[in-house]
């Protein structure tokens, strides 16, 4: 029997090759008149050129970092002060998406960012500047989450608020074309792992549970072609609406714990958030096997859940991201097991794991 449940996804999606090309007609639709443009660096000759074309564009921040800081969210905040912003474009990965969310909810409020990162102030989801989310890789699902991923420091620190949320997402699969092989499969196992952990999250709920089983779907079927052959503009289609399908299923139920696993990976070891994932990822699908899980495996054309984790294994391999402790050099596995046990999405998790499973589990990996 289904239980009680409440959906809601507040974010106007765009989705279609060329669809970026209605970037103007989302700023009319959203009223925006003066934005200001965030991006990484790989992004900043096409940036100028459209802030050439679209003359609301009245600043852009290229500085974004691959695990974004900050420091960066203060500049952008600051830009949007100064040029009087009335809202805020984000384009690229799940570095310059967060990273514009977070100047948005910030911008037309009192104080700095590092006081709502610090919980000195509280974010104010009815006054911030509506962002217009734009994903260049195929694996984020930032564009519709109201989750922002921040380090300061040493710190990596997830921030879930309505504030977040962004007003419109434009999905242009086009964008991921030039994306390089090794960030194609990062970002397509980060997407599995949002589908994965969304549908095993104790949280799960059956609308989100249908997009992550379409989601594991087609990341099967079209992560190995998008990796081999960028252009592939198929696969790189079916991929973007794995990310965003991924992306959806994750954000009511919330990841669990690949995704805990992936902070003290990322913060200690440097490996790129969705590297970090899939660390774990395949050794949590065989920890987490029942008959749910075996039910996504049957719809999406596997035979068990041997067969899930290892067609996982089977991708981490081909793009050469590491999955032994012995890849990440001198492990302090005590530190490492404590962490992970300790992060709030750990709790999410179907089953429980503590230190001592956790040890298990990564023992196993060695």
């Amino acid at each position: 029997m289904t239980s009680e449940f409440i959906y809601a996804q507040p974010v106007k999606i765009f989705f279609g090759q060329g669809e970026f090309q209605k970037l103007g007609a989302v700023l009319d639709e959203l009223g925006v008149t003066r934005a200001v443009l965030c991006c990484g660096r790989h992004f900043a000759p096409q940036a100028s050129l459209l802030m050439e074309k679209e003359p609301r564009i009245a600043a852009v921040f290229t500085e974004v970092e691959q695990n974004p800081q900050l420091s960066g969210i203060t500049e952008t905040t600051r830009l949007c002060r100064v040029h009087a912003a009335d809202g805020v474009i984000g384009i690229g990965g799940g570095s310059s998406l967060d990273t514009a969310k977070f100047a948005a909810a910030v911008a037309p409020n009192p104080g700095e960012p590092i006081d709502y990162y610090e919980g000195k102030r509280p974010l104010n989801a009815q006054n911030r500047l509506p962002v217009v989310a734009v994903p260049t890789t195929a694996g984020t699902g930032s564009e519709v989450t109201q989750v922002s991923v921040v380090s300061h420091g040493t710190e990596k620190k997830t921030i879930n608020n309505p504030a977040f949320m962004p007003a419109a997402a434009i999905v242009d699969p086009l964008l991921s074309a030039s994306v390089p092989p090794r960030t194609t499969m990062n970002t397509g196992l980060d997407a599995m792992a949002h589908a994965l952990e969304g549908y095993w999250s104790r949280n799960h709920q059956p609308i989100p549970d249908l997009m992550a089983i379409e989601a594991v779907r087609l990341i099967l079927g079209n992560l190995e072609r998008a990796y081999r052959d960028g252009g592939d503009l198929e696969a790189r289609s079916s991929m973007a609406l794995a990310a965003l399908l991924g992306g959806l299923s994750f954000a009511l139920p919330k990841t669990a714990a690949s995704h805990a696993c992936s902070y003290p990976l990322s913060e200690d070891y440097h490996l790129p958030h969705g590297e970090a994932c899939a660390f774990t990822l395949d050794s949590l699908v065989k920890i987490n096997a029942d008959e749910r899980l075996e039910h996504l495996c049957h719809a999406v054309g596997l035979k068990d859940t041997d067969e899930l984790a290892a067609r996982i294994r089977a991708l981490k391999a081909l793009g050469g991201l590491r999955s032994r402790l012995s890849d990440l050099g001198d492990v302090d596995l005590a530190k490492l097991c404590r962490d992970c046990a300790a992060h709030p999405l750990m709790k999410n998790n179907p089953v429980s794991l503590d230190e001592e499973a956790l040890r298990e589990m990564f023992e196993a990996l060695a």
